[in-house]
C-alpha cells in the first residue's frame, strides 16, 4: 500500500516509516504537521494515511482539523488516527460521514506491531479500527437517552467488537458462538438502531457512529 504518515515527533514518524517498509508498503510522504498532510494526501492519493491528532503549531487537534478538511476535499479517504490519550469527539468527527475508513488508536498500540499493521489494513480496505481501550471508555457514563438502552448485553459486545474493527468471523471466534449467531445479533441491532439498508452509508459504519455518540 501507499502511506502517508503525519507525526511531529521526528522519532515515531521514522519509525513508523520504517515498520511499514518492512512490512512491504511504501511510505510517499513523512510529514510534520497538518497542512503538509493535507498536501500530501491530495498530491499522492495514498491508500491510507497515518495521522496523529496534535501537531504544531496548537498541538491540540491540528491532525484532526487537517483528517476532516481531507475528508472533505477527498470522500472518503482512509484515516487511521494516533492519539496519546483517549477522545472520543476525534472518532466521532471523522466518522459523521458515514463513509467508514477511519480507524483511531492509542500511540501505546502501535508497539504491538501485528495488530497495529492490522488496523492499518482494515482503515484501507475501508472498514473501521478503533482501540479496545477507546471502546471500553466509551461504556462509561452513557446518558439516560442512550439509544443503545434497547440493545441486549450480547448485542452490545458485538457492537463493541464491530467498532474495534472485527468481521463477523472473528466476533464469533472472540464470543466462542456461530457465525450465524453473530449475523443474527448483527441484524437485531440494525434494526433496533433503525439502520435500513442504504448504498450511500455502510449500516457498520453507522452503528459504530451510534455506538460512540451515545
Amino acid at each position: 500500500m501507499r502511506v502517508v504518515i503525519a507525526d511531529d515527533a521526528v522519532l515515531l514518524r521514522e519509525g513508523l516509516v520504517r515498520l511499514l517498509e518492512e512490512a512491504g508498503h511504501t511510505v510517499v510522504a513523512a510529514v510534520g504537521d497538518g497542512p503538509a498532510l493535507v498536501d500530501a494526501v491530495l498530491r499522492h492519493r495514498p491508500d491510507v494515511s497515518v495521522v496523529d491528532v496534535r501537531m504544531p503549531p496548537s498541538h491540540t487537534d491540528e491532525g484532526l482539523r487537517a483528517a476532516v478538511e481531507i475528508r472533505g476535499k477527498v470522500p472518503g479517504a482512509p484515516i487511521l488516527v494516533l492519539s496519546q490519550y483517549v477522545e472520543s469527539s476525534y472518532a466521532t468527527d471523522l466518522l459523521a460521514d458515514g463513509r467508514g475508513a477511519i480507524g483511531y488508536l492509542l500511540k501505546d498500540r502501535v508497539v504491538e506491531v501485528a495488530d497495529f499493521l492490522d488496523a492499518v489494513h482494515r482503515v484501507a480496505a475501508g472498514g473501521t479500527a478503533f482501540d479496545p481501550d477507546v471502546v471500553a471508555q466509551l461504556l462509561v457514563g452513557r446518558r439516560r437517552d442512550d439509544p443503545l438502552r434497547s440493545l441486549t448485553p450480547r448485542e452490545r459486545q458485538v457492537l463493541a467488537l464491530m467498532a474495534e474493527g472485527h468481521s463477523n468471523t472473528a466476533i464469533a471466534r472472540h464470543l466462542v458462538v456461530t457465525d450465524g449467531a453473530v449475523e443474527k445479533h448483527v441484524r437485531n441491532l440494525f434494526t433496533k438502531l433503525g439502520l435500513v439498508p442504504d448504498d450511500e452509508q455502510h449500516r457498520r459504519v453507522l452503528a459504530v457512529l451510534a455506538y460512540l455518540k451515545s
